[in-house]
């Protein structure tokens, strides 16, 4: 089974909604995501849970470790947002940069998340499906 980490600043927000989309999304035979932050959270910020939920996306129990250089030793990916300083001094794992997101702690309401969750499950759809972890029918 592969490993991917989604890594953002903070309490990382976009990386907690690419971590649950790949959760819902991949096949977890093959694939696991660790979402990781420079902060950490025993559960995902409510405006992200807010989100994921209005998409029918569960996020039981999920929480945001710390990036550290053990924790990526054990992962084949890792991706993050473009801007993120999270794995400036991170080595080993395939590296994978998305384009920057506005991070969704920051906003008010669910409509101002809601296009930032739907941009982030598109890249975690195709990044699923580009290696072959998707869940079977």
């Amino acid at each position: 089974m592969k490993t991917v980490i989604f890594a953002d600043d903070g309490v990382a927000g976009t990386a907690q909604i690419a971590g649950a989309y790949f959760s819902a999304m991949a096949d977890p035979q093959k694939a696991r995501a660790v979402v990781a932050g420079t902060t950490l959270a025993e559960s995902y910020h409510p405006r992200v849970t807010e989100a994921l939920s209005e998409a029918s996306v569960v996020v039981e129990k999920a929480k945001v470790v710390i990036l550290t250089p053990e924790l990526a030793k054990g992962a084949e990916w890792l991706v993050t947002f473009a801007g993120s300083k999270v794995a400036a001094n991170i080595q080993g794992p395939q590296r994978l940069e998305w384009p920057p997101m506005e991070s969704p702690e920051s906003k008010q309401s669910f409509n101002e998340v809601e296009p930032i969750r739907d941009s982030i499950a598109a890249l975690v759809s195709g990044f699923v499906e580009e290696n072959g972890w998707s869940r079977a029918d």
